[in-house]
């Protein structure tokens, strides 16, 4: 029998396809029969109440649908040290099967630039599944704390509550009164945001700083509405929609030496609210996650749900968002010593 080239040809299309077809299947089953099983666990770097909670609780229900063999999935809160403990836990005690997803406050690979090796950690090695909302940093004075701009914190002291030094509640007040002058006095023992929030409405505290709008939306919506606080200014590359007549903080600069440092800390705002894997974890899972965190992200069920409970959502694929870690973390030193200059730390200094 005699074959022309063309159905030699043809005839290896069909047995690669033969091949790869069980091939496709039996990735499928695989991380099928992995998941079926099993309990996923969302670890989130604040505690309850907190858009980040939110946002981990609202995936926790919806998305199992999306995951192969329906794992059961449920948050655990690990706030402490300026998100640094969940952080931690995530890269040294987290199983790296694909188990565990964490979420942490996008300032956390700043925190590596500006510390250094030092930090037990390093987000390079994480594997990024998504961001799951975006919004500029607001820092914010109480309407009783006779601080109506960032220029009255220039001549009074104005005391701001924080969680940690490595917080963002921190980090935004400390690289102003570095770099501009500014009088913040910072509080840096709560224990989780919703402390420090309550310690301003107690009186404890007059100020909150680094906190993003779409957090202040969600969870104090009187805030804004009754004018209860005056925001200072944002942190972002472009002004809210919402707060046109409120300045970014890197137009505060006063010489392109500040303004550098500045970008950079507003670059870090674009990470969102990230979600990512431990290291190591098998490829085929990484996917398998991110395909369901993007299926999840796109479901018009999830998206009506966050909508009627006012979660602002904006979608950024593991893919960039691991670009824009990169981007931060790998800084130029020069770059680099700036930014640890302006937050008053020494290379390698331990939060």
């Amino acid at each position: 029998m005699i074959i022309s080239r063309r159905g030699l040809l043809a005839r290896g299309a069909i047995a690669a396809a033969l091949c790869l077809a069980p091939v496709g299947a039996a990735f499928a089953d695989a991380i099928q029969d992995f998941y079926a099983s099993k309990t996923v666990n969302i670890i989130v770097s604040t505690g309850p109440g907190s858009i980040f909670d939110s946002t981990a609780r609202m995936l926790s229900k919806h998305m199992p649908r999306f995951i192969p063999g329906t794992p059961s999935v449920v948050v655990r809160n690990m706030p402490g040290a300026g998100h640094m403990r969940a952080t931690q836990f995530m890269f040294t005690q987290a199983p790296r099967d694909g188990t565990y997803l964490g979420v942490v406050n996008n300032g956390v690979p700043l925190e590596q630039l500006v510390t250094g090796p030092s930090v037990r950690f390093d987000v390079r090695k994480f594997n990024w599944v998504g961001s799951a909302g975006l919004s500029n940093l607001l820092t914010m004075a109480w309407h009783t704390s006779g601080a109506k701009t960032i220029e009255d914190v220039m001549t009074r002291e104005v005391i701001a509550g924080a969680t940690g030094v490595s917080s963002n509640g921190f980090l935004y007040a400390n690289v102003m009164n570095v770099l501009l002058g500014t009088k913040f006095k910072i509080v840096a023992g709560y224990g989780t945001s919703g402390e420090a929030d309550l310690g301003m409405e107690r009186g404890e505290v007059s100020a909150r700083a680094g906190f993003s709008l779409s957090a202040v939306q969600l969870e104090h919506p009187d805030w804004l509405r009754d004018k209860k606080v005056n925001v200072l200014f944002q942190t972002g590359l472009k002004r809210e929609a919402a707060l046109p007549d409120v300045p970014l903080m890197h137009e505060l600069a006063k010489t392109n030496e500040q303004r550098e440092v500045l970008m950079l800390l507003s670059a870090s705002v674009g990470l969102g609210r990230p979600f990512f894997l431990p290291p190591d974890v098998p490829a085929d899972r990484v996917a398998a996650l991110r395909k369901a965190f993007d299926d999840t992200l796109a479901d018009p069920e999830f998206l009506k749900e966050a909508e009627q409970t006012n979660l602002d959502i904006r979608y950024m694929s593991g893919t960039r968002l691991a670009e824009l870690v990169n981007t931060i973390v790998d800084a130029p030193e020069a770059v680099a010593e700036k930014v640890r200059s302006a937050y008053g730390r020494e290379p390698g200094a331990m939060p």
